[in-house]
């Protein structure tokens, strides 16, 4: 216990000193400690959220969508739909520039769609049905469909990971299964990334990008205009949530993005603090199964981690206090049009006994299931544990292995064996945004090879998402929904493990935050 006060005392010490060492600060650079530390640049090579507000802060889209979750034109002036609902054409507003000074052009676009298609769940699902992305001239190119799509826009403008952002066609045609360099973290968006001055474990820093014309509506979510009151940003990074807290108080930094829930109570209490609640629909935890390797290749095996599993443990040992979460089983997110309970009666129940049945009928051998932890996010760091001794209970073997997210990140995308650098399952959360029905829900991808990490392969899964994709009726979307989630039963490609809230904490002479699917940092002022 000495030792872990002392470890503590040096990193608040260090912490400090780096502050203090720092450049002097306007009054209108903006210090914040973000939920993660940024080793990876790119958005579209990974779907994790800090790199995905990276990307909003540098790269800008072709459509965005509000806080009502109502899809808005952002790079686009205006399209147009043909009569037969096959052609699609999109007309980029004027005054678009890169960083480097170039103009944003429609072939930049093109190539843009096509690297996040292949790699997004729902940009898949787009390309699947595309028959051809051309350009008609320098500001205007055309998406030509195969048959009739319900959700276009709605692709192109979707909020979170993977986001469609639009990139230099230079940068856009690097493989998408590669990472960009960081030489190449150049965008059209409203902050401009100084990668001279990043340092992994330490800060990343922004600045204002004074040549960007933002809409001139006013914003909302992700739409409207952005309109930036800031010359600086800069993300400090600061592991230990205690000294986040005594950095934010002191003034050292201006803002916690994820500060931990157990010491909410101290923030709320401090008159130089306020809280802010930016996605009042809340995130989900989850269980994700790589479905390549035994025994999680086995579908029954995989139900069976299902009835192991209990959503109030894994909410009561991050969140404690029932103020910021919600038991849900419902996969598409309680207080949702396509909310339902179908299928759901027999799973997510903690019932060990019938997990230990299911996994002898199953043949289930003992192989030890190879569980990372992530051990530097707060949000998530409790989750593995709650797995193990669920798991475990039911008859599972569990070897957990600890290591930072960023690794955990890196080594979820490989498909080697268990015993061989790669792994079994992991536990996360998506943001609501991100899961509001089947084709949206980058989990519930079940095309094999191009599926996201963990690799399912499902035709039926697949056939009910192309239904999705394809109806426009909310009452017959609701019906495919439940569909899914019986077969999702049947056929798991994750656990789904309940509702959480997570506010901001600011001191109060910043403001402006939005309310929407990410935090993003326009409109954001500091006085």
């Amino acid at each position: 216990m000495l030792m872990s006060l002392w470890k503590r005392l040096v990193g608040a010490a260090l912490v400090a000193g780096a502050i203090a060492m720092a450049p002097p600060a306007s009054a209108q650079t903006l210090r914040v400690v973000m939920h993660s530390d940024l080793k990876i640049l790119d958005p579209i090579w990974t779907t994790a959220y800090i790199v995905r507000n990276h990307g909003y802060l540098v790269w800008d889209t072709l459509f965005a969508m509000d806080e009502k979750f109502e899809v808005k034109p952002q790079m686009v002036d205006k399209w147009d739909v043909s009569a037969d609902k096959l052609t699609y054409t999109f007309t980029l507003r004027d005054g678009l520039e890169w960083h480097d000074g170039t103009p944003v052009t429609a072939e930049d676009c093109v190539a843009s769609i096509k690297r996040w298609g292949a790699k997004d769940s729902m940009g898949q699902k787009l390309m699947g049905t595309t028959k051809e992305l051309k350009v008609v001239d320098a500001k205007t190119f055309q998406l030509v469909l195969k048959e009739p799509y319900g959700l276009v826009l709605q692709s192109l403008g979707k909020p979170s990971s993977n986001v469609p952002f639009m990139m230099p066609k230079r940068v856009a045609e690097t493989d998408p299964n590669t990472q960009i360099k960081p030489t190449d973290v150049i965008g059209s968006g409203p902050f401009i990334f100084k990668a001279d001055e990043w340092k992994p474990g330490e800060k990343v820093v922004y600045v204002k990008n004074a040549k960007y014309k933002p809409r001139s509506e006013p914003p909302s979510g992700l739409a409207g205009g952005k309109v930036v009151k800031l010359d600086r940003v800069e993300w400090v990074w600061i592991a230990d949530v205690q000294t986040q807290v005594n950095a934010l108080i002191s003034g050292e930094i201006d803002m916690i993005e994820s500060p931990g829930h157990d010491l909410l109570p101290i923030l709320a209490a401090e008159k130089s603090i306020n809280l802010f609640n930016w996605n009042p629909t809340g995130n989900q935890f989850t269980m994700r199964f790589n479905t390549l390797h035994k025994p999680f290749d086995n579908p029954k095996i995989r139900t069976a981690a299902l009835v192991a599993l209990s959503q109030e443990p894994f909410l009561q040992a991050v969140v404690g206090d029932k103020q910021w979460y919600k038991v849900c089983k419902a996969m598409f997110i309680c207080g949702t049009p396509l909310e339902t309970t179908a299928g759901m009666d027999g799973v997510l129940n903690g019932d060990a006994a019938k997990a230990q049945q299911l996994l002898k009928e199953a043949g289930y051998d003992g192989t030890p299931i190879v569980l990372m932890q992530s051990t530097d996010l707060q949000v998530l760091t409790n989750l593995a544990p709650v797995a193990k001794v669920q798991l475990e209970k039911a008859g599972f073997k569990v070897d957990m292995q600890s290591m930072d997210w960023q690794t955990l990140v890196a080594r979820r995308s490989k498909k080697d064996p268990p015993n061989a650098g790669g792994w079994h399952a992991f536990l996360t959360s998506w943001v609501a945004a991100d899961i509001l029905n089947p084709v949206m829900a980058g989990f519930l991808n079940a095309s094999c090879d191009k599926a996201m990490f963990g690799w399912p392969c499902d035709e039926q899964l697949e056939k009910l998402r192309d239904q999705f994709s394809r109806e426009s009726d909310p009452v017959k979307q609701k019906a495919i929904a439940e569909a899914v989630q019986k077969r999702w039963v049947e056929y798991p490609t994750h656990a789904h493990l309940g509702q959480w809230y997570q506010p901001l904490a600011r001191r109060s002479n910043v403001d402006g935050n939005l309310v929407g699917a990410v935090p993003v940092f326009w409109n954001v002022t500091k006085k």
